[in-house]
């Protein structure tokens, strides 16, 4: 595992994005551990943040320059954050962001922030995906732009069966025609716990989980 990937699961764990016990996810599953990106609250947290996200974009997509797009309303901080790591690391990208409801007045419309081009590149940043609701909604609303979403970022892949057996962010992907990442997935949490004997237990519930619900991508 990369170096940043363990201090990023340190981070969630520390920060209490990342919990273990007995959670029901909106799915209604009942799941061994949970994300909250809620519980980022404080300056360095969110830098910490969107410096994470700007290393796997480097990662991934390299230096090539995109339109950080983040979604109201937990995604707004990680875009803001996220293009200030980029920019810290040397690349200066631009970013925006909807409103829930389109303003009538003043400047108007639905987005705050850049105005993205015709054939300019844009870049989902989202906390995670959990069926892609979320992430069809943003496409709905990215549909009146002449731009071209080129691929998203989440924190964590969860690894788990979407509608049929290929995880959700498989599914994402091959419905929109992009690339869904992760800054780190369950294996990679499964592996850093696995190093901790105090977390024996997360381990074997999180393994057991995903023997059901795990996907076959």
């Amino acid at each position: 595992m990369e170096g940043y990937k363990r201090e990023f699961i340190q981070f969630l764990e520390s920060a209490g994005v990342l919990k273990f016990g007995d959670f029901t996810a909106k799915s209604g599953r009942k799941i061994p551990y949970f994300i909250n990106a809620g519980e980022i609250k404080t300056g360095d947290q969110i830098a910490k943040l969107g410096e994470f996200y700007a290393k796997s974009y480097l990662e991934k997509v390299g230096n090539e320059r995109a339109v950080l797009y983040g979604p109201a309303y937990k995604g707004i901080s990680i875009a803001v954050a996220t293009s200030i790591g980029l920019s810290k690391a040397g690349l200066d990208v631009p970013f925006f962001f909807n409103r829930k409801e389109a303003k009538d007045h003043g400047e108007g419309g639905v987005f705050v922030g850049y105005k993205p081009q015709k054939d300019e590149s844009i870049v989902i940043v989202e906390d995670v995906i959990t069926a892609g609701t979320a992430i069809r909604e943003s496409m709905e609303i990215l549909s009146s732009l002449e731009s071209k979403v080129v691929a998203c970022f989440v924190m964590v892949d969860r690894k788990e069966k979407g509608k049929g057996t290929k995880s959700a962010m498989a599914e994402v992907g091959e419905e929109f025609g992009f690339p869904v990442y992760s800054v780190v997935d369950v294996y990679d949490i499964i592996e850093y716990l696995s190093e901790n004997e105090a977390h024996a237990e997360d381990v074997a519930r999180i393994r057991a989980y995903l023997e059901v619900w795990g996907a076959k991508d």
